[in-house]
This record gives C-alpha cells, structure tokens and sequence, in this order.
C-alpha cells in the first residue's frame, strides 16, 4: 500500500484481494461488460468456461451476470472489506444469489489461488516503486495544483484501487475512488492523463 498525503489530503494506492476474486469469476463465466464501470479482461487472461448447465434451474446466465452485478456493487462500497462474507463450501451469504453461489462452488479454490498470485505480484511491483519513488508523482500533482489555485487543499481522500487489467487505463468512480490498471503508473504521462482531472477536481 502506498500512501502520499498532506495537511488534510491522503491518497492511497493498493490493491483489493476481493475484487481479484470477483473479476476472476466474471471472466471465467464469461460475463464480459459485467459490472459498472464495465472494467477489461484481466491479466493473466482467464480462460471463460460455459455455465449454462450449471446455472440452467436458477436463472441462466442472465441471473447470474445480475447476481455478479449486485456482490460488485457491494464490493464497490464496502472497499476494501470482502461484502459479503464470502465462505466456503456453503457460501450462506450468497443465499439470494443461486447462480453466482453455484459458480462460486465451482471456481472460489482456483480463484484464490489466483488472486493470491497477483497480490504477490503487486507486493513485488510496489517495493520496486518504492525504491524508484514512482507514488511521488502523486504528491507532485496534488503540490503542482496548489501552486496553480494559490490556497491549502480542501480535505479530501482518494483511494486508487490496482488491479492487473490488460487496457492501461484508469476509471473514475465518483466521490473518491479510482479503479486503475497496475501498469499505468509505469506510464507517467497516460497515468497524469487519468489522475490529474480528478487530483483537480478535489483539490
């Protein structure tokens, strides 16, 4: 986790072990535009496995690609807690979900393995930031910007969520969190181009 801040800013950059585990279960059933923002493949790519029969009695893959909708809605909000609970074998908590619960039975051991891969790959990612002060940008786009309006910052709070998605972009969800591909920091003018508006914005 990465943290810049001043007299009554912070922003936090990580990534959210629960959204790993939701999107790998979206790209292996395949539900591509799932979810707002519609987010890309994720990478490595997950290859998509048809669960027509396995959701067929409780709703097809039109209740399930609700039923994801609804558990990243929450995911959303409640960053970066797991909601809800998301238990093994039984998945309780995912008593109104039928189709999603089956697809969770299928798929949870493979993508907790994945994603626990992809948490280490980012731990790895962020020491070497470290050592090269990449996350310094951020102070600098929030100091540049104060210099510009001539005043101390408003209060504000910005997490920056990384998760290893194959478009190098970044989506803005309204009032203080971004969704960002892991990659984009390596690309500090494509990375300006997504941050500075919002760095702007609440400043």
């Amino acid at each position: 986790m990465h943290h810049t801040g001043g007299p009554g800013w912070r922003i936090t950059m990580d990534t959210s072990g629960p959204m790993l585990i939701a999107l790998y279960v979206r790209d292996a059933a395949g539900l591509d535009s799932a979810g707002q923002p519609a987010l890309c493949h994720m990478a490595p790519k997950i290859r998509p496995v048809d669960h027509s029969n396995l959701t067929s009695d409780v709703g097809g893959i039109s209740a399930l690609k609700t039923e994801w909708e609804a558990w990243w809605e929450q995911l959303l909000k409640g960053h970066p807690k797991m909601t809800p609970e998301v238990t093994p074998p039984e998945f309780e908590a995912f008593g109104n979900s039928p189709a999603l619960r089956r697809v969770l039975q299928a798929h949870f051991g493979s993508a907790l393995t994945w994603a626990r891969e992809r948490r280490a790959e980012y731990a790895a990612l962020e020491a070497e930031r470290e050592a090269s002060g990449a996350p310094q940008l951020l102070g600098d786009m929030v100091e540049d910007r104060l210099l510009e309006v001539g005043r101390g910052s408003r209060d504000f709070t910005l997490t920056i969520i990384e998760l290893p998605l194959t478009e190098p972009r970044a989506w803005y969800l309204e009032p203080d969190k971004i969704i960002m591909s892991n990659e984009l920091l390596t690309q500090p003018e494509v990375f300006r181009s997504y941050v500075q508006p919002v760095v702007e914005l609440l400043v």
